[in-house]
């Protein structure tokens, strides 16, 4: 028996003498017409498409209706656009816009082989979720899951798009490292407790330069913070140290990255690496900056009003550190409370003094934060609900290459607009989301916006920037 949920009307409070009745027979709308942007960005850098070749396809490509670049673009499309879910791709498949996005001849789905598919475009929730559950040791003889992911060439991507994206070769990066929480409500891999965060979770690490994601690592909770950082920074910085061999590389990190390993990695002579790194505070510290402190404290009973002093000085620990090293102590008096701070630094007095060294560089790192919560909570990159921990580790890439396609629309198409720093949610929501009629036709295929689209001089401004790159062959 056919459903009967699309005719069903809803009716609502009268207007005057009119009522006001609803349904889902409008025919073909969509209300993700400026996602039509998204594609114009893939053309442009064809990120999608390199991504695609980050996987071998061990299925039978004559049997195939779904190549492996329109399951990915279909992902990384919708969770851009701001689909979570692999539910929601059983009715995204009917979506003749969406299927235009991905890539589809046919976005119509008229010309599916089985009669069943016939009107749906795009893969379903059961195929996506097979390219997530494929295993590293699948081959063509397996019987469903065929198609295997290469992480080192997905980690090599992103640091790809990242080089790329520099119109000239910079003088000085800050590249910031940091760990998170992904918790879990079910029984999946390497699901481990983690008393700081409360919780059975994800301990993942990212990394930035900036606005730009160069690393996201999925990791059990059962280990130290810094744990494999190292493994994560020496092919990401031998990438960019071949691209600028002059370039100055700058480490930041709070106290859980404060770990001899790195910094005297960073020391080497043949890895010339500055580094700030927060410094937990101990006794000794406290000591050290005990008059600054005093000084913070006569300065908040005279003036009313917090006061900060610092103190840089030379100190290694008794046993933790392979050599002595410069520490900033920040002696800052809050009313009610002391707040003492610490950083340790490769950097010299010349290069930054000590009050510079802590608010201007090191503080700086606190921007990262808001990074971390574009993908978790407006990409989903904390949607890790799958059994095994290499799925989870495929939805956290699929979560970051849609990342890669909004900052490079934000670098690229928001200069110059009132929202050159706006968060993806806001470009979702402002840019994204327009509601359209869509008329497919054998020569063109017309996406009719709503005429009274309040942001639609943004969008114009922002297609024009787009323009500006260059098509990739």
């Amino acid at each position: 028996m056919k459903t009967e949920c699309n005719r069903k009307q809803y009716t609502f409070q009268a207007l005057g003498r009119r009522e006001i009745v609803a349904d889902f027979n409008g025919g073909t709308i969509t209300s993700d017409a400026g996602g039509i942007l998204l594609r114009e960005v893939e053309k442009r850098t064809s990120i999608l498409s390199r991504f695609a070749k980050c996987f071998t396809d061990h299925r039978n490509q004559k049997l195939i209706e779904h190549s492996v670049l329109d399951l990915v673009s279909q992902r990384v499309f919708a969770i851009a656009l701001g689909y979570e879910d692999l539910n929601d791709h059983d009715h995204l498949a009917r979506d003749q816009f969406f299927a235009s996005l991905v890539g589809k001849e046919d976005p119509t789905g008229n010309n599916r082989l089985l009669e069943r598919d016939k009107g749906h475009a795009l893969a379903g929730k059961s195929t996506l979720n097979r390219l997530e559950l494929t295993p590293e040791d699948a081959d063509g003889k397996s019987r469903y899951k065929k198609i295997v992911m290469h992480p080192e060439a997905i980690d090599e991507l992103l640091i790809d798009v990242f080089i790329e994206g520099k119109t000239k070769v910079p003088k000085q990066i800050v590249i910031d490292l940091d760990a998170t929480d992904f918790p879990l409500y079910g029984q999946q891999e390497e699901r481990f407790f983690h008393g700081y965060y409360d919780t059975y979770c994800y301990l993942p690490l990212y990394i930035f330069c900036g606005d730009e994601l160069l690393c996201a690592r999925l990791r059990p909770a059962n280990i130290d913070g810094a744990a494999g950082s190292l493994d994560e920074l020496k092919p990401l910085v031998s990438r960019i140290r071949t691209a600028w061999p002059e370039v100055q590389i700058i480490l930041r990190a709070d106290s859980g990255f404060c770990r001899d390993e790195i910094m005297a990695w960073c020391e080497e002579d043949e890895n010339n690496i500055d580094y700030i790194f927060g410094l937990a505070k101990n006794n000794r510290l406290l000591q050290e900056i005990g008059d600054e402190l005093e000084d913070a404290r006569i300065m908040l009973e005279c003036s009313g009003e917090a006061s900060r002093r610092f103190k840089d000085f030379t100190y290694q620990t008794l046993d933790s550190w392979s050599r002595s090293r410069r520490v900033v102590g920040k002696a800052e008096h809050l009313p009610g409370r002391s707040n003492p701070r610490f950083v340790v630094s490769s950097l010299s007095p010349d290069d930054y003094d000590a009050r510079a060294l802590y608010e201007d560089l090191y503080c700086a790192r606190g921007d990262m934060e808001n990074r971390i919560k574009e993908k978790q909570l407006m990409l989903f990159a904390a949607r890790t609900s799958s059994a095994k921990m290499r799925a989870n580790q495929l939805r956290l890439y699929f979560s970051s290459i849609a990342y890669l396609l909004v900052q490079t629309l934000r670098r690229v198409g928001l200069v110059g607009t009132a929202m050159p720093r706006a968060q993806v949610d806001t470009i979702r929501l402002k840019l994204f989301k327009i509601g359209a009629q869509i008329k497919i036709t054998v020569r063109k295929i017309w996406i009719s916006c709503a005429d009274c689209y309040p942001h639609m001089n943004l969008f114009k401004q922002v297609y024009h920037n787009l323009q500006q790159l260059p098509l990739r062959s």
